[in-house]
């Protein structure tokens, strides 16, 4: 698969993860779980993939299997931290599109990929892009793991959070009351067809220009972002804009816990 959009997809691998140790070397299908996601990022036709890792170890299996590697500090609170390191590193150009692609999504679509980079491409007046679909499962809203975002009229986002936004007035306080003063999350499984509004879930792949990259770490944290835990906040608290690529399908889980490495164990050995 190419794009006519030239992109370099750039893969935080951090090594250390306090619910999956050493998760980027995690095997799956005989390979490391960075080596997978590294695989498909080459798919999406991006002109050069890159892993950014804080470990030796982590250089040295990519190297083993022909994946361009490089050793990034120790001390990045973030894993954007790591991509403006290594825009510095690399001296990419400022408009550079960078995609950044988790080292724990060995099942990204390619496709997707792509897509988000090509968006970026076409708002010119953006400094980042992501991913969203949407949510059909009242559980989906009021869960908090799940990232709920809301757009302007060109699809621009206005916010990221946590909580159910936008909040559907009449809908959720008509089946708050009734049903008994229960929380929602109780009796949460029905679809969302008589909400008037659609609700998105944010998908956390993220496109940038390499120009936003190499100032992020001077920008200060932001109380939303603190409030939320939600880093993308601090952009928009900067006052920069996200374009948000609205696709019709959730992405295909990640791997953040032992039971989801097997599960992912489990779909590639088929």
């Amino acid at each position: 698969m190419h794009t006519e959009v030239p992109f370099i997809v750039i893969v935080p691998a951090r090594l250390a993860s306090t619910r999956l140790p050493q998760k980027p070397l995690a095997e799956l299908a005989r390979k490391p779980m960075v080596v997978h996601v590294a695989e498909r990022a080459l798919a999406s036709g991006a002109s050069r993939v890159l892993i950014a890792t804080d470990a030796e170890v982590v250089i040295h299996a990519c190297r083993a299997h022909g994946i361009e590697a490089l050793l990034t500090r120790t001390d990045h609170l973030t894993g954007t931290d790591r991509l403006a390191e290594v825009v510095e590193a690399c001296r990419f150009p400022d408009d550079t599109l960078i995609v950044n692609v988790q080292g724990d999504e060995p099942l990204i679509e390619p496709h997707l990929i792509a897509s988000v980079a090509a968006h970026l491409a076409a708002h010119q007046d953006c400094a980042i892009a992501t991913a969203a679909h949407p949510i059909v499962e009242l559980a989906e809203v009021f869960n908090p793991n799940i990232v709920k975002v809301v757009l302007d009229a060109r699809g621009i986002a206005l916010y990221f959070s946590r909580a159910p936004i936008p909040w559907s007035h009449d809908v959720y306080r008509q089946r708050w009351n009734s049903e008994s003063n229960t929380s929602p999350e109780i009796n949460s499984t029905r679809s969302l067809a008589l909400n008037t509004t659609v609700i998105y879930r944010h998908i956390g792949l993220y496109a940038y220009r390499a120009n936003f990259l190499r100032g992020y770490p001077k920008l200060t944290q932001a109380p939303i972002e603190i409030t939320e835990a939600l880093e993308q906040l601090r952009a928009i608290w900067h006052g920069e804009r996200i374009a948000v690529l609205i696709t019709s399908q959730a992405s295909a889980p990640g791997v953040d816990t032992p039971a989801d490495l097997e599960r992912v164990r489990a779909m590639l050995d088929i």
